[in-house]
């Protein structure tokens, strides 16, 4: 039997997310900001053959096979924060560790510091076992969350990234 990677199945929950809310069965609402698909796009940042990848999105979207995978609570007030650290390309990348300190702000000025944890999963003696960091932020729709990544890696280098990301009520 094949266990889908946590990257597969957050990618599948993504998809059948974005699936759902294309389906014709539910009455149509009122109509969606523009700007709500931007929850589900990634930040990227490249620094030489290191890639960092942030995705930010409301826990209630995740399945709940994911959802107990990472460890978390599906709800609408709540957003995740889940960051790669890769080096190489495509099939050839590998999880690099890392120390991750992360703030979201929103509108109204108030900066919440966002715990972030470890989260392995595949065989640890892999080339393509994945080493992710996520945490969870609390947010009042419709609001936009700013965030501020700081990472350092094994080796001391360091980097920075900043995004935001806009939540609308479901």
């Amino acid at each position: 039997m094949h266990v889908p990677s946590p990257r597969h199945a957050f990618a599948a929950s993504l998809l059948s997310v974005a699936l759902t809310a294309c389906g014709g069965s539910a009455p149509p609402g009122p109509p969606s900001a523009p700007a709500s698909a931007s929850a589900s796009q990634e930040a990227v940042s490249r620094i030489g053959d290191v890639t960092i990848r942030a995705s930010a999105i409301p826990t209630s979207t995740l399945s709940e096979p994911v959802a107990r995978q990472y460890g978390i609570a599906r709800n609408d007030d709540t957003v995740m924060l889940l960051i790669g650290v890769r080096q190489g390309e495509g099939a050839q990348e590998t999880a690099l560790p890392a120390r991750i300190v992360a703030t979201a702000s929103d509108l109204r000025g108030r900066k919440h510091v966002i715990d972030m944890r470890e989260l392995r999963s595949g065989d640890p003696g892999s080339p393509q076992a994945l080493l992710d960091y996520v945490g969870t932020v609390e947010v009042s729709p419709p609001d936009t969350l700013r965030f501020d990544v700081q990472i350092v890696r094994e080796n001391g280098a360091t980097s920075q990234m900043q995004f935001s990301r806009d939540f609308y009520p479901r």
